[in-house]
Parts: C-alpha cells; structure tokens; sequence
C-alpha cells in the first residue's frame, strides 16, 4: 500500500500529467506488485522556483521537467526490488516524457502501525486489511 506524492513543475498538459501518475502505478504494480485499485497518489505543480533539485555533485544537469516522487510504504522489500522499482519508474517516465536526469526518487519505509485509511483506524493492526508480504 504505497501513498505517492509526485512534484512536478506547472505547465505539464493534464494528459502529461496522467500520463506521468499512470507510469508511477503501473511500475509499483509491476516490480512490487502492488494491487491494482491500492492507489493513493498525490500531485502536486510548483512553479519553477519552488522545486530546488541539484546533483548531488554527480555531475548532470536537471531541467525544469525535474518530477520527484516520494513512495511511502510498508518495510520488508530488499534493495534488489527497490533497484528494479527505480528502473521501471526511470523507463517507464521516460515513455511519458520525463528524461533520467530530471528524475529524483524517495522511498521511505514504515510499518502497520503508521497507516490509517479511515476512520481513525489502523486497519492492518486491527485486521481488516491483511499486512502486505505477511
């Protein structure tokens, strides 16, 4: 159950915009496989001064098509899905016009606890929802 937030720069048509959520989805379905409808994505257009992304010291240039996408998420994946993850993102938002270099990714990890989907309820605690990868 990943919640996504992807940032973008503003002036990206709505179809780019869909079309750059989409490839985000269908990557965590494939590599990690997520359920279909386990979709929470949040999009959010800044105007170009408010995203602020360098290098790192690795010697590229971003342009101002830089999109970052933060996945929240349970723990338990090893570092070769997370690789796998990170190349079907870079491939798949290349399709939906994002170049390599103007890609940032962040993945953080929690537990069942940290989740609530409604109500006020931790699901995955109380057992409504099964606890992925258990």
């Amino acid at each position: 159950m990943p919640l996504v937030r992807i940032d973008l720069v503003r002036g990206r048509s709505t179809e780019a915009v869909k079309a750059i959520a989409e490839a985000v989805q269908r990557s965590l379905v494939d590599v990690l496989k997520v359920p279909e409808r386990d979709r929470f994505q949040i999009v959010t257009q800044h105007e170009p001064d408010e995203i602020v992304a360098l290098d790192a010291g690795l010697g590229f240039q971003r342009t101002s098509g830089t999109v970052i996408v933060h996945i929240f998420t349970q723990r338990g994946r090893g570092t070769e899905d997370k690789q796998r993850l990170y190349q079907a993102l870079a491939s798949r938002l290349a399709e939906a016009g994002v170049d390599g270099t103007d890609l940032f990714i962040s993945y953080f990890e929690n537990g069942p606890d940290d989740w609530s989907f409604a109500d006020g309820r931790a699901q995955y605690v109380q057992g409504d929802l099964p606890v992925p990868g258990s």
